[in-house]
């Protein structure tokens, strides 16, 4: 009789891609906003995805998730934002199973983030595994990860230095003006969008400048009410934009748009101006600097600005790297343990099974036969084979996805799913 055990294998990936290849606009055309993602969630479950998460920031976009194959994934992204599969091949990455694990713990820890020890990516995370939650595509593997995951992210943060000192995109713009503007307490700064890297910057600005002459903008002016009256600040509407873009000094764009909200044709400059934008997609076209007196920054260079903060943060690597394996031992055990278990209660049944074949064969053939100790003695035998067969399985030599397909061959124990 045909084995009908033939089910096709998942594998845990992680695909995506990050600053570490892609430049601010190749990321840009792979960023999922809030729409994107909700799209990209429903159509892997329409598809028979069983559980993702994705993540989309100004530094990286990532899904991590079960698929037969990682181009399943890469598609999603593909599909579901600007990006192409041939962008993708030149600057994106996979990873699959171990590797993938191994590469969520150094993101959601703040080991991979352009700025070290920048933690703001576990919020993603968390958030993301909660949307996933939701939709029904979070199996318990992935709800495990995520909370060892977080777990780690905590203890890292508490218990070493890693994330000391004042080292962000937002306080690195902060110092480039500092080292860039003469006079800057006397400057007419103009902030466009107030998301969080734009009320860190703001804030920022505020505290190290103590510039009374910063005004902001919002496409929505409720959320630049609100930030303001933390910080006495003054708010204009949207459709003066072009007419506060010739009174600043300093502009620091931060918005979520998909498209360039700056461009020349909106610049009627007097002076000179510094551009910083802060955001991903761009949103400040580079056209404005062949306008004379305009220098525009963007947040990839602020990135690689280092200082003593930021070296000093490396010395604790080794103390976050072993807290990470740690945790991830825990989950390993725990994984490797849910992947067996289900072997282990079959081969217990088959064994069984039979026992009580072998008892009832036995009654009838021997005279005065004692079943209730041959019951006794039978039970512990099959003990001590399945304790065996679990010591075998949680030993870290052994292979176990092919010691399970054994022992499932060998005993001839059919399995549903896995």
């Amino acid at each position: 009789m045909e084995n009908k055990n033939t089910l096709k294998h998942h594998y845990f990936y992680a695909v995506g891609l990050s600053y570490k290849k892609a430049d601010a606009e190749i990321r840009g055309k792979f960023s999922l906003d809030a729409a994107a993602k909700t799209r990209l969630l429903e159509q892997a479950k329409n598809e028979g995805i069983e559980s993702l998460i994705v993540t989309s920031t100004c530094n990286r976009t990532e899904i991590y998730g079960y698929a037969e194959h990682p181009f399943q994934l890469i598609k999603l992204i593909c599909e579901n934002s600007q990006g192409s599969v041939e962008a993708f091949q030149k600057v994106g990455f996979v990873y699959k199973n171990q590797e993938a694990i191994n590469h969520l713990f150094r993101v959601g820890t703040g080991l991979d983030s352009q700025i070290l020890g920048d933690f703001e990516i576990i919020s993603q995370i968390r958030n993301s595994f909660s949307q996933s939650k939701s939709l029904g595509l979070a199996n318990a593997f992935m709800e495990r990860l995520v909370n060892a995951v977080i777990q780690a992210s905590k203890k890292i943060k508490t218990d070493t230095e890693i994330s000391s000192g004042a080292t962000s995109v937002s306080f690195a713009a902060v110092q480039y003006i500092f080292k860039n503007v003469e006079d800057i307490g006397n400057k007419n700064i103009l902030l466009f969008g107030t998301g969080k890297i734009g009320r860190n910057t703001c804030e920022n600005l505020v505290k190290h400048t103590k510039n009374e002459h910063i005004t902001l903008i919002n496409r929505t002016k409720e959320k630049a009410e609100k930030l303001a009256g933390k910080l006495n600040l003054i708010v204009k509407d949207y459709s003066e934009l072009h007419l506060e873009l010739q009174k600043a000094d300093v502009v620091v764009v931060a918005t979520g748009a998909q498209n360039p909200t700056i461009d020349k044709a909106i610049l009627n400059l007097k002076k000179p101006l510094l551009i910083l934008d802060l955001s991903i997609p761009k949103n400040v076209n580079e056209n404005v600097e062949e306008i004379e007196g305009v220098t525009l920054v963007h947040m990839d260079y602020l990135s690689q600005l280092t200082d003593e903060t930021l070296e000093n943060r490396k010395k604790h690597i080794p103390a976050a790297e072993a807290i990470i394996e740690e945790i991830k031992e825990e989950f390993m055990t725990w994984t490797k343990g849910r992947k067996f278990a289900p072997t282990i209660h079959a081969l217990k049944a088959k064994l069984n099974a039979i026992k009580i074949s072998e008892l009832d064969f036995q009654s009838r053939k021997i005279s005065n036969f004692n079943e209730e100790q041959a019951e006794i003695i039978s039970n512990r035998i099959i003990q001590k084979i399945t304790t065996h067969f679990a010591n075998h399985l949680k030993d870290d030599d052994t292979m176990v996805d092919e010691s399970i397909e054994w022992i499932e061959k060998v005993f001839k124990i059919g399995l549903a799913a896995k």
